[in-house]
């Protein structure tokens, strides 16, 4: 597979990284600041293109992978679907829904593949998590809960971009916790309504959430919490729960640490207590899982199949998002489409 790169911040580091590790060729980025983008270039001796347009156009790329901040979307990938290219954005989709809506339909219309970046689901104590949950070794889900409370200095929101509502699309939630909000999805089902209370800028000087919590109702009947923070000194490891009628399982961080189920048989849980988080350290993070969700990319060009995390997964996290914002907003719950 031959990748081109828009956007050379620090995730685009990762990227590469796991590219290079699965044999995947990376042949060209092009940077929003023109000095970084040619740094990068220079770093991992790829083509430094001066435009993003050429990244799609690239008569060499079989995909393109986007590194930006998430207001900038819809433009690469409809021109990645006039070239008939295949596209891959990260998290989040997009800022808000009807952007998301729309890079849908190019995508489907064109016939080509939008996957979004939720490394998350590639990390071997989720794939067991899901296993476990298809064949009932929890039995019915009762509660199913996510706790982000990590920790950013003021310097990471030192440009003014961070945290806004305009380019990133809020703060805690969309940025940190989108994650965890996927991986509920992914594992325990839809969302029916969502209650919501943030705070504005507790510690830090952003106009979105630094604190944001959220009570769920899943449409399977069982309830949860979502809490998500940057607020939280010095920061702690990411955490699901999932609450059975015959046990629980808890992930922190990427391992599961915690697997408490009456009268288990079948396969052995990968209990593990050294966890990778990007609790304080937002590159303090395992390349594995970004290396598991790359090859499920290429397979899906391959093959000519869904990714694993196609656009339509990452509108729903999206929506998860978009409508605990409301509720923040007007102060009541609001109901989710099945």
């Amino acid at each position: 597979m031959r990748v081109g790169i828009i956007g050379t911040g620090s995730v685009s580091h990762k990227h590469v990284q796991a590219y290079r590790n699965l044999g995947y060729e990376v042949i060209a980025c092009a940077g929003v600041d023109p000095v970084r983008g040619k740094s990068f270039a220079d770093q991992y001796g790829l083509d430094a293109l001066d435009r993003w347009q050429e990244v799609c156009c690239h008569p060499e790329v079989d995909f393109v992978d986007l590194c930006t901040f998430p207001d900038f979307r819809l433009e690469p990938v409809e021109l990645c679907a006039q070239q008939k290219k295949h596209i891959q954005v990260q998290k989040p989709i997009a800022t808000n829904l009807e952007i998301a809506r729309t890079m849908l339909k190019v995508a489907r219309d064109a016939d080509i593949l939008l996957g979004v970046v939720s490394q998350h689901r590639f990390d071997e104590s989720i794939q067991f998590l899901k296993r476990a949950l298809v064949g009932g070794r929890l039995g019915r889900v009762l509660q199913a809960d996510a706790y982000v409370k990590w920790y950013r200095t003021q310097e990471y929101y030192g440009r003014t971009v961070k945290g806004s509502w305009r380019t990133e699309g809020g703060g805690a939630l969309i940025n940190q916790a989108i994650h965890q909000i996927d991986l509920l999805l992914w594992l325990v089902g839809p969302i029916r309504n969502v209650y919501g209370q943030w705070q504005i800028g507790a510690v830090h000087a952003i106009e979105s959430e630094d604190i944001v919590n959220a009570m769920v109702r899943y449409s399977s009947g069982a309830t949860g919490v979502i809490e998500a923070s940057t607020a939280f000194h010095p920061g702690y490891p990411e955490r699901l729960e999932i609450h059975g009628t015959r046990g629980t399982a808890v992930i922190s961080g990427d391992k599961l640490t915690s697997w408490d189920v009456d009268g288990d048989t079948g396969e052995k849980p990968p209990l593990s207590r050294a966890v990778a988080s990007g609790a304080s350290d937002p590159m303090a993070i395992s390349l594995a899982s970004f290396e598991r969700q790359f090859v499920d990319f290429g397979e899906a060009i391959q093959f000519k199949r869904k990714p694993l995390v196609a656009g339509e997964e990452g509108y729903r996290a999206l929506e998860v998002v978009v409508s605990v914002y409301r509720s923040c907003r007007e102060g009541r719950s609001i109901p989710l489409v099945d």
